[in-house]
């Protein structure tokens, strides 16, 4: 089952499984999200939660108690129930249950807003926590954009001047290792070379968005001001790219296993909530 929400300039769908993005369309037809091929990547926009990445042996302890988690945690798995729509607008939630407390000992709620405002779509994130104790989670982002030309055609503008230095991963963990990218103009073109490795993992940056070229021009932003780190991904021989903001990251292979510990993690007291968005800027 999905939703539609539409205004003069862009119509995006949702799916309640996994309150999903899979369609962000111009009013000329032209589609920004991507298709979700399987035999590339079967997805088109999940949300990361209550985990971002692996955990070190998939699992976590607290309270003396051993849980297992897998990559990127549960929500993006779950019906979502859709609790207010506009025309321009969407709101779904989802709430711990007796199977989410199995694997993740914690009561929340989690929502996701999608608001479409002229040629943008922002999509907020909303966790509240309804348990008696304090609740780490980390949660992110994983749009793919579609990029229907060669590959090479392509590259990425980031907003501010930066010296770009991303984390390798080693067995799905972040690993000490890092790399240099080289930055002309604030410009990086895209080869599938950059991801012979997987993703690239920026755990902080000084751009607040950034912008996909098309032989030089630009065609879409995605500006994540709110969110410290960055995941940037793709699949050799696809035709995506996913730009993923972050709060929280893989484990490395010195975590403790205590999600308080855990780098990048997010810590929300009784009765709180968290509250963060990006947006898409169709250019």
């Amino acid at each position: 089952m999905t939703t539609v929400i539409k205004n003069s300039i862009l119509t995006a769908e949702i799916k309640r499984f996994g309150a999903e993005l899979i369609s962000l369309k111009s009013n000329q037809h032209k589609e920004y999200i991507w298709e979700g091929n399987p035999e590339f990547w079967g997805k088109h926009s999940p949300i990361l939660f209550p985990i971002v990445g692996t955990l070190k042996n998939n699992s976590f302890h607290y309270n003396g108690i051993e849980y297992h988690l897998s990559r990127h945690g549960f929500a993006r798995d779950m019906e979502f129930e859709l609790i207010e729509a506009t025309e321009s607008r969407a709101v779904f939630s989802i709430q711990s249950s007796a199977e989410t407390l199995k694997v993740y000992p914690f009561e929340f709620e989690l929502q996701l807003i999608y608001t479409l405002n002229e040629n943008n779509l922002s999509i907020e994130y909303k966790v509240f926590n309804k348990g008696k104790s304090t609740m780490p989670f980390s949660i992110g982002a994983h749009p793919a954009f579609a990029l229907p030309n060669q590959f090479e055609n392509y590259a990425l503008a980031f907003d501010k001047e930066e010296s770009l230095e991303y984390y390798l991963l080693e067995n799905d963990l972040i690993s000490n290792k890092t790399k240099k990218l080289e930055v002309t103009d604030k410009q990086i073109p895209l080869t599938y070379e950059l991801f012979k490795n997987d993703a690239l993992i920026f755990k902080t940056l000084q751009s607040d968005s950034l912008t996909i070229l098309e032989n030089e021009k630009p065609i879409l932003r995605v500006h994540f001001e709110d969110f410290p780190s960055l995941g940037i991904w793709t699949k050799m021989n696809a035709h995506f790219l996913c730009i993923e903001p972050w709060f929280g990251y893989s484990d490395t292979n010195e975590s403790s296993g205590n999600l308080f510990e855990k780098e990048g993690i997010q810590i929300l007291e009784s009765d709180a909530t968290f509250h963060s968005k990006f947006s898409l800027e169709i250019l």
